[in-house]
């Protein structure tokens, strides 16, 4: 009895090993290999420049990893970077605009604003969705990685032939996917599937996974490049081998919350992890190959940034490519945020659908835009605004935060509010700041629409931020009120937020009725912030 009772016991702990989680069970190992790979590259490029080896790849891995840098490392990076970027006339590359994206996302890794460095706009290229597209699919790929990883804004660029937005880059990833499920860096023209490429596809889907289409194709690519893994749990590129390429799908299931003990990416006992291990070689970093050559630069980089997104992972970190972790670095004196202006320099940006709308609201829009306040969607060579459709919350949240010129601060608070999403750093410092509120404790509902009365509350809050008096009192408030018909259907919270709007002006009071219930217009909502901007001194 004894006998059964101590092989059943036995047998139990097989299985109960059996069925730990490959991802986390060498935590130990990952953060000793993680630190060891991290002091080789800090050792090797003690001075990062501006470069695809011994630049932004070694300060991403070293920044995103953890590893104790010496305390001016970055910041000796940060003034190269401003130097070269001087040098060259803030023109990194004419055509090869990955060069852009690159420096991008070192830059947001170690907390700087690639929108101002020494005086350019790294991100502005990225606008021009031709110059941006034309060195094949790494282009759209790299941009939309670059732009997710800061949360920036679209970027306006009114040398553009073809304004770009995040959604033509989105369909351009998905138009070149392959039958197969991978993608090649010749897009549809290939004639056989990259893991590198695809991996990297994967990276610049994985914020976007909300979208049908996008899960769509996120999923045959995970059945391709599960389908191409070989027996050691590794992969090929170019016929061979090697250590970069099972960097890439590392990352990207990391950036999809997919463990790399994931059944599908598990081949004859071999993980990804084990794979990747294969090409360590302790104290000098990775192998870019199994046989000869021993280890370069280059996949010693990358191996730590891999690194760095499996320790990130474990340790329930945002993903690599994820910096609203990060804490943003400037080199002069900032001021609170309630005090910060958005950028005074203003472009020149034409909508083609605003020929119904008056002139005032009209300039009041195309002011917004020229300032990067607010932004249009892309309708073949035009530029739409679309005055007369509705905001969602969370699009409100956005707009309203770069008018303050706020720094956002992500916070995850809200269920609802995907990290990865877009608008999540948006949503969470517009709540911060007090300027809008949860549909409940825990949610947000960012895809709902605001009426007319929600945005007067919000658009009130948010003139307190910027020095406008609002408080009335109740009897105040009736007065500004009763001159419309239907100010009965006010709602109690609404009251005085919809006064103190029509006595400053931000709303205009020649209209008969309030309309508190009715879904407010994108048009109306920016004439509102146009108006608290002007009444506060802001433009």
């Amino acid at each position: 009895m004894k006998k059964h009772c101590l092989a059943l016991v036995w047998a139990l702990a097989l299985l109960l090993l059996a069925a730990a989680p490959a991802y986390a069970y060498e935590d130990a190992r990952v953060n000793e290999v993680t630190e060891a790979a991290a002091k080789y590259i800090a050792e090797t490029v003690k001075e990062p420049q501006v470069g695809s080896i011994g630049g932004e790849w070694a300060v991403l891995g070293l920044a995103r990893s953890g590893y104790a840098v010496p305390p001016d490392y970055f910041e000796k990076y940060y003034q190269g970077v401003e130097k070269y970027v001087k040098d060259c006339g803030g023109v990194l590359h004419e055509r090869k605009y990955t060069e852009y994206s690159r420096v991008i996302v070192a830059l947001s890794a170690i907390g700087r604003d690639a929108a101002n460095v020494g005086g350019y706009n790294l991100l502005e290229p990225l606008g021009d969705y031709d110059n941006t597209v034309w060195q094949g699919l790494n282009g759209p790929i790299w941009a939309l990685i670059a732009l997710d990883s800061g949360n920036y804004a679209m970027p306006q660029n009114p040398q553009a032939k073809t304004q770009a937005s995040r959604e033509m880059y989105l369909q351009a990833v998905l138009e070149a996917q392959l039958a197969d499920g991978g993608w090649a860096l010749g897009g549809k023209t290939a004639t056989a599937s990259d893991v590198d490429i695809t991996g990297m596809a994967l990276q610049a889907l994985s914020n976007y996974q909300d979208k049908p289409e996008v899960k769509a194709a996120t999923d045959k690519a995970l059945a391709w490049l599960s389908s191409v893994q070989d027996a050691q749990g590794g992969f090929s590129s170019w016929g061979e081998a090697n250590s970069e390429s099972v960097v890439q799908v590392i990352v990207a299931l990391t950036s999809l919350d997919i463990p790399l003990d994931d059944s599908r990416f598990v081949k004859d006992g071999h993980s990804l992890l084990d794979n990747l291990l294969s090409f360590y070689q302790p104290g000098k970093g990775f192998l870019h190959v199994q046989s000869g050559g021993g280890n370069s630069l280059m996949s010693s980089e990358q191996g730590l940034y891999a690194m760095a997104a499996i320790k990130r992972a474990n340790a329930g970190q945002t993903s690599l490519y994820d910096m609203s972790d990060v804490k943003k670095t400037t080199t002069t004196e900032s001021k609170p945020e309630t005090e910060q202006k958005p950028a005074t320099e203003a472009k020149t940006v034409e909508f083609a659908d605003l020929a119904g709308v008056n002139a005032d609201t009209k300039a009041a829009i195309e002011t917004l835009a020229g300032k990067g306040i607010i932004t249009g969607e892309q309708a073949g060579d035009k530029l739409n605004f679309r005055p007369a459709g509705s905001m969602t919350r969370a699009e409100f949240c956005a707009i309203v935060v770069r008018a303050l010129g706020l720094e956002t601060a992500p916070t995850g608070v809200f269920a609802d509010v995907k990290a990865g999403a877009w608008y999540a750093a948006y949503v969470d410092t517009a709540n911060a700041q007090g300027i809008v509120n949860g549909t409940s404790a825990t949610t947000f509902e960012p895809d709902s629409t605001i009426t007319r009365q929600e945005a007067a509350a919000m658009v009130a809050r948010a003139a307190a931020l910027v020095g406008l008096e609002n408080e009335l009192d109740a009897t105040a408030a009736r007065d500004v009120l009763a001159q419309f018909s239907d100010y009965t259907q006010i709602a109690d919270y609404a009251r005085l937020p919809l006064a103190f709007c029509y006595q400053q002006g931000i709303l205009d009071d020649s209209a008969l009725n309030v309309e508190p219930a009715k879904v407010i217009s994108r048009a109306e909502i920016a004439q509102m912030l146009y108006n608290m901007l002007t009444a506060a001194g802001r433009i």
